[in-house]
């Protein structure tokens, strides 16, 4: 999971992370799948820790051509 810091002003009641509040200054872990939601509102959240890029892609398979037999 990302972490992100609320650097808002006042406690703020994230419904995302099940109704809890946040104090300012607090660092929260957040889905990794969500992350740019949070840090792209710079004026109150920042980034701590990025999402880890532990999945691994899938892979990619050649089609195959089918072939008559004459």
């Amino acid at each position: 999971m990302a972490r992100v810091r609320y650097v808002g002003p006042e406690p703020v009641t994230v419904p995302e992370l099940g109704e809890r509040v946040i104090q300012p200054d607090e660092v929260v872990q957040v889905p990794d799948d969500r992350f740019e939601g949070y840090v792209c509102q710079p004026q109150t959240w920042q980034s701590v820790e990025e999402p880890k890029d532990d999945v691994p892609a899938p892979k990619k398979t050649a089609a195959r051509a089918s072939q008559k037999e004459s």
